[in-house]
């Protein structure tokens, strides 16, 4: 990968780029294969809903030049992407810490970050450093949560609305080109009901959360289904379940004017 900056914090093991502060994180492959294809699959499934797929398909098919960055990749594979995340997996080439890319600047094309924003403390630093490496008229392709319970990854800090997704690409680097419900308000409310029970029983006994969660996710399964009438409502942006949007880096402050004529 010529566009790599490798610093002091980082060095090859193999074909793979290590973060020395990512040395001891924990591996989630250590956890069940199973509960990891059952929440992928049932409870968190926003991955592989319609917006998001036809959204992203977009991008790859319109993406012309410079590198594809995955951040917070996990085991999702996108074609030709470079895939980055804080823990060592099959599919991942670069295995990072913090808000730092090692990528000199404007060497990528199109970042994917993928529910991920809710997981950094600082999510205007990490905007800042996908900024500095995207070329200009290069794209960020964003998926955000809105209604969905704590879910540590190693940490969870935030939620963001539509005016909140709005407030992050306020910054002259960025034109937001789109923003749109990735899942509906089905999702929102069903989210909110799979963990009402399994919290309400853990207060009997904490083995119960588990247990309870995984039997909600799939009775409630069909809530799902009243996503597809969310797009009719006036009120659509109360409870969706998440937000996806599409930004694109300026070349300068001023073509980001809101008074440029179209």
């Amino acid at each position: 990968m010529s566009s790599v900056h490798v610093g002091t914090d980082w060095e090859w093991r193999g074909r793979r780029l290590w973060n020395r502060k990512a040395v001891s994180a924990d591996d989630p492959a250590s956890r069940s294969q199973l509960k990891r294809w059952f929440v992928s699959l049932v409870y968190a499934d926003q991955n592989r809903s319609s917006v998001v797929r036809r959204t992203l398909d977009r991008l790859l098919n319109d993406h012309d030049s410079g590198l594809v960055l995955n951040v917070g990749a996990g085991s999702t594979v996108l074609p030709g992407a470079v895939n980055l995340d804080l823990h060592d997996g099959p599919t991942i080439d670069i295995i990072g810490v913090d808000e730092t890319l090692p990528f000199k600047d404007g060497s990528v094309g199109l970042v994917v970050l993928q529910e991920v924003l809710e997981h950094v403390a600082k999510p205007k630093i990490m905007l800042e450093e996908i900024a500095r490496v995207l070329r200009p008229g290069g794209r960020l392709y964003c998926q955000t949560p809105f209604q969905i319970g704590f879910h540590p990854g190693p940490c969870d800090y935030w939620r963001f609305s539509r005016q909140g997704i709005e407030e992050l690409f306020c910054d002259p680097h960025w034109q937001l080109q789109e923003v749109g419900i990735s899942l509906g308000h089905g999702s929102g409310f069903y989210r909110i009901a799979v963990e009402f029970f399994a919290v309400t029983m853990s207060c009997i006994s904490q083995r119960l959360y588990i247990p309870v969660k995984a039997l909600a996710a799939l009775a409630l399964y069909p809530l799902k289904a009243f996503d597809a009438l969310t797009k009719y409502s006036a009120e659509s942006d109360r409870i969706p379940g998440g937000y996806y949007c599409v930004a694109r880096r300026c070349t300068s402050a001023v073509e980001n004017s809101p008074h440029l004529p179209v």
